[in-house]
């Protein structure tokens, strides 16, 4: 009886601050202090794979699990707390009914002392709306970047994940009509820095991969991002029953049912084997062509797995287990898919990148303010430094530890800034944005 009634008690206490926000509380009142595991969890929209949700949950370590919506109810609660069979302190559910809830005391406590952060469906402008640049947003990253938290989310809330994403601020699109105008209104393609997660810092997601199909307007996303910003992003995606989870060391596990159900993980890039990569075509009023050939995009595809046993390597973006390389193109506003070899390069993304040296993952990039998050995997550099394009030091590193840095920059000026890390005698680089 006594947690019906605090789940009442908290309800009501919500409700008398104006609907800013109503909670759901399912278990223990303490606060639980863990040491998470981090990590990412993302579903393509449908019912979640319930090895995948037990895969976010060991991830919190038996702490705290936030869910973060913006309409719906308590449908998580039960279902995290008590049906998957993981021991956890407690389940609370927040919807967040209006941008002011972003700005609560109570729900900022909360999500200061999640061991994990789960993003349910719903409109994914909502969330951009309601969190980015308020205390929200700087508590998810804060939690990321300081104390591993768990990050996880399904439809709208995959879709936030990135270090593009997709806001529709306009309303969804279709493939259809991005790709007979990648410039319509509806195409509304931001970088501005919001949830910064490891590992998706040049990545877009997507989602209800299979219903309705998507790859047409995931593919005119990446052209916005290479025409507009001069970056070539990466795509991931999932089908409606299909997860993914990644992993501190930056691999991807697809979860599904294959093969009783045809549930699919896609991996995006651009076809680093080329010498010109850029659309031929991606202007206002006009269809999108990205050919090159027909060889303009390579799509890595595997099947999720009961077991999670398909992988791919975000490190790279090159390795991956029991999947299918594919070329896709666009010609005259129409996508195509072909079958293809595996690639045989890397495709930076950002140049100044020294890929035979230490991979670097950074994120938010481009940057605005708060900690930069760097990834380099279990072989730590010696040294670590952040330059401008004068070549002044500005933040210096000595022997960080292994898989991650976290730097913390005071303001920096707009413009270009290079990352560097000392590895083995050999000097990989990146650059970075601030804007």
């Amino acid at each position: 009886m006594k947690p019906c009634i605090t789940l009442l008690l908290i309800v009501l206490a919500c409700r008398l601050h104006g609907q800013a926000y109503t909670s759901y509380f399912t278990g223990h009142m303490n606060d639980t202090i863990v040491p998470a595991m981090g990590g990412v969890c993302m579903m393509g929209g449908a019912s979640e794979h319930d090895e995948a949700m037990k895969w976010f949950l060991r991830q919190c370590n038996g702490g705290d699990v936030l869910v973060l919506r913006a309409s719906g109810s308590d449908g998580y609660n039960n279902y995290l707390y008590s049906q998957l069979g993981i021991d956890i302190n407690s389940v609370e559910t927040i919807v967040c009914n209006s941008a002011q809830a972003s700005y609560d005391p109570y729900v900022l406590q909360k999500i200061s002392q999640a061991e994990g952060i789960w993003f349910a469906g719903g409109d994914q402008w909502d969330y951009v709306f309601y969190w980015r640049h308020t205390p929200v947003d700087s508590l998810i990253n804060q939690g990321i970047a300081e104390r591993q938290v768990v990050i996880g989310g399904t439809s709208a809330g995959m879709a936030i994940l990135g270090g593009f994403y997709f806001s529709a601020k306009n309303g969804t699109v279709t493939s259809g009509a991005a790709l007979a105008n990648p410039y319509t209104n509806k195409v509304t393609v931001d970088s501005t820095s919001f949830i910064r997660t490891p590992y998706l810092s040049k990545v877009i997601t997507d989602t209800h991969y299979d219903n309705p199909d998507r790859r047409g307007r995931q593919v005119t996303f990446l052209a916005r991002i290479y025409t507009d910003w001069g970056v070539e992003a990466r795509g991931i995606a999932c089908d409606e029953y299909t997860a993914l989870c990644i992993g501190t060391d930056g691999i991807a596990h697809a979860y599904g049912d294959y093969p009783d159900n045809d549930d699919n993980a896609w991996f995006i890039q651009t076809n680093c084997e080329l010498e010109t990569r850029a659309p031929e075509s991606c202007v206002n009023g006009s269809p999108l062509i990205w050919d090159q050939q027909q060889t303009a995009l390579k799509a890595y595809n595997i099947k999720g797995t009961n077991t999670g046993t398909n992988t791919f390597d975000l490190n790279t973006f090159v390795s991956g287990t029991g999947g299918d390389w594919y070329n896709w193109y666009v010609t005259n506003g129409v996508f195509n898919a072909s079958e293809s070899d595996r690639i045989h390069c890397q495709s930076t993304g950002l140049p100044w990148e020294d890929n035979d040296g230490l991979h670097l993952d950074l994120y938010p990039n481009p940057y605005h303010s708060g900690p930069i998050m760097i990834h380099y995997g279990s072989t730590a550099p010696s040294e670590i430094w952040l330059t401008d394009m004068r070549g002044m030091r500005i933040i210096e590193v000595i022997n960080p530890g292994a898989y991650t840095t976290t730097l913390q920059p005071e303001a920096l000026a707009p413009g270009l800034y290079i990352l560097s890390a000392v590895s083995a005698q050999r000097i990989s680089s990146k650059k970075i944005i601030v804007y």
